[in-house]
């Protein structure tokens, strides 16, 4: 990598700490605070997009000038409905069973802002997740835990007790909120490169063989 660019993660999340971390860089962790409402007919698509590319705007006044700014919004979709994070338990549970035993979808959205030219590279990753048909019971003991409450869908896909998802095919770091493929790929574009080797460290953390990995860093469109 480049030592001209100083790379700024625009989350609060834990979880995408770790993630990004797995890069081998040194980067900052700036807390982006935006407004997260939906706008009227909005496709999910389009809202994690604009959410993941404000978050990354709102933090280049205080970034420097050689920054690369990466901003990511993640969000649970049941058709053309936007399951943000519940107000409440009583949500949550509705979410939950919402979910239950069905199939949905967890769209990534990603954003590099440059900061110093306004250059911005957007990426898209979207993951099927079928869940499991959990009972009443492990839902509520789940919700008790609070661990839902700043969730979209109010769920972890890594939670170690819930374990809501009965399996998956896809980018399990982007239903966690940040695919890293996808960030590799978008890095590339302004010349920056990891310092470990990413897939292999995202796979082992995650104790999970990633079947779109090798398309996502190939250049492919992958659903």
């Amino acid at each position: 990598m480049s030592k001209k660019n100083t790379l700024v993660l625009a989350s609060n999340s834990p979880r995408r700490r770790q993630l990004f971390a797995l890069g081998g860089w040194d980067f900052k962790v700036i807390v982006a605070d935006v407004d997260e409402t939906p706008l009227e007919g909005e496709t999910p698509k389009d809202y994690v997009i604009r959410l993941a590319q404000a978050k990354a705007f709102v933090i280049q006044p205080r970034a420097e000038s050689d920054a690369v700014i990466i901003g990511s919004d993640t969000t649970v979709v049941d058709g053309n409905e936007i399951l943000g994070k519940p107000v409440n338990e009583a949500d949550a549970e509705q979410m939950l069973k919402q979910l239950r035993g069905r199939t949905h979808q967890v769209f990534t959205g990603v954003a590099l802002l440059r900061a110093s030219d306004g250059a911005m590279v957007t990426e898209m990753s979207i993951t099927a997740v079928p869940m499991r048909n959990y009972s009443d019971e492990e839902m509520r003991a789940y919700i008790q835990t609070g661990d839902p409450m700043d969730k979209a869908g109010a769920y972890a896909i890594q939670h170690p007790d819930f374990q809501p998802v009965a399996a998956m095919e896809g980018c399990y770091a982007g239903v966690m909120g940040l695919p890293l493929c996808h960030i590799l790929r978008a890095l590339s574009r302004f010349e920056i490169s990891p310092a470990a080797d990413v897939p292999a460290a995202c796979q082992s953390l995650l104790k999970y063989q990633c079947p779109v990995s090798s398309a996502i860093l190939s250049g492919e469109t992958v659903s």
